[in-house]
């Protein structure tokens, strides 16, 4: 799955690429603005320069004594001449030129009114009944250069926008979502069995909806578990009452029946209920597992209720049992310590009862909260290992059982955010059967 990009971010790289698109867009129309303006300001220099010049070149080629004689106007100082001038007569015969001319850039045939060619910008016009002709020319590189320098110009700040709106505008969407960080922090710090209301503040009016609702929403969880857990207690308890009072009949009826059919339909009928009876366990131990709840509200050291446990097997079981404990004084979880107790008693029932006779079960608690569970044995194929967590799945065996133990185990596990993890073989051997649990800090 992919990662989800925040709104921060969203906000931050889309309001600063809109500004950026805003100020490009706002560049370009104003540099068409700037170069409609700048050619028809030029445009009209030309005008005036060609009619000033006209008047005077007039009275110049009048007062020469041979008017047909081309003459070149003299520079005052050297310089770069941008505006060039050629004054022709009525047979287009070059009359007057300015001091840096190139004949090559005017027509061979005067024109009147503006126009251009590839390199310039040119106006002609005419005087004494079209007797003298002047046009006058300008480069259109350096229209361009203008134009280029007009637009670079704009386009400087440019720079030192960019991250300058980048770091404004995520300061200021950090600053306004500072209310929903804080409401996300929270969320996240929270572990799988705190339904506390959450407590936002700050939060934007178009996400306090949102919690509100999340808090309704664990508020009607909080009744459902409350309610699957009396549902839990009560059912156990009415159906361990009758089941133990049919066991007992059935086992009086034992001893008074004589031998015979009816003692041997008594003993049938007194396993049946003692499957039953613990059926009911497994299925109230499942129920509990999935109904929540299997947090605690504090670290508690897991060490006393995991040597609570083994001594009660150690007393009952004819297999033996080997506790390795480390040298540490507490080993804390925050698995709620019924959980770990039925998770606990659910993994040994299940070495136990698969495991080889005469080998011990190996327990041990690691200080970093790692619980390992080691029975000797067949070893469990690796197509069956994933099905074992499944309800009512059992690996192929002749040992009896109801198929949930694995099932509650991992149903703890998963709620408590617990990792268990079935090998076979077990580590270091080559039979066996591991049952290893890393317990929440």
């Amino acid at each position: 799955m992919n990662s989800a990009t925040s709104l921060q971010r969203r906000l931050g790289l889309g309001l600063t690429l809109g500004v950026t698109l805003l100020w490009l867009l706002a560049t370009s129309v104003t540099a068409l603005i700037v170069e409609h303006t700048l050619n028809k300001t030029l445009d009209s220099v030309l005008e005036e320069t060609a009619q000033r010049i006209l008047s005077l070149a007039v009275v110049e080629i009048s007062n020469r004594e041979s008017s047909d004689l081309l003459q070149q106007v003299a520079g005052l100082h050297p310089h770069e001449e941008y505006i060039t001038y050629l004054v022709r007569g009525a047979d287009g015969v070059p009359l007057l030129v300015s001091h840096d001319i190139d004949l090559s850039d005017f027509p061979d045939t005067p024109q009147m009114g503006l126009r251009s060619t590839a390199t310039h910008r040119l106006y002609g016009i005419s005087a004494v009944s079209d007797t003298f002709f002047i046009e006058v020319a300008e480069p259109l590189a350096s229209r361009r250069q203008a134009k280029w320098q007009t637009l670079g110009m704009l386009l400087l700040p440019l720079a030192g926008l960019i991250p300058l709106s980048l770091m404004g505008i995520w300061w200021f969407v950090r600053r306004s979502l500072r209310g929903v960080l804080d409401y996300r922090a929270m969320l996240e710090a929270r572990g799988a069995g705190d339904l506390s209301p959450v407590g936002g503040k700050d939060l934007p009016a178009e996400i306090v909806p949102i919690g509100e609702a999340v808090n309704r929403l664990l508020a009607r969880l909080r009744r459902t578990l409350a309610a699957e857990r009396s549902f839990t207690a009560n059912s156990a308890h009415e159906l361990r009452t009758p089941l133990a009072a049919s066991l007992a009949q059935v086992q009086r009826l034992r001893r008074e029946a004589p031998d015979g059919p009816v003692q041997d339909r008594a003993a049938h009928i007194e396993t049946s209920l003692r499957e039953l009876s613990r059926l009911s366990e497994k299925l109230m131990q499942l129920a509990k597992a999935e109904s929540g709840g299997l947090v605690g509200e504090a670290p508690q050291d897991i060490l006393p209720i995991v040597t609570h446990i083994i001594d009660d097997f150690q007393r009952a079981a004819a297999t033996p049992l080997a506790l390795a404990l480390p040298t540490e004084e507490q080993v804390m979880s925050s698995i709620d310590p019924d959980a770990l107790a039925i998770l606990l008693r659910n993994l040994i029932e299940n070495a136990l009862k698969h495991g080889r006779k005469d080998r011990p079960v190996e327990i041990s608690v690691s200080a970093d909260g790692m619980l390992r569970i080691i029975n000797a044995g067949v070893v469990v194929p690796t197509t069956e290992l994933g099905r074992l967590t499944d309800r009512f799945q059992r690996a192929n065996t002749r040992a009896g059982g109801s198929g949930l133990g694995l099932a509650i185990a991992h149903a703890i596990a998963v709620g408590a955010g617990a990792t268990l993890t079935l090998v076979s073989p077990a580590p270091g051997r080559i039979d066996g059967f591991e049952a290893s649990l890393l317990l929440p800090h």
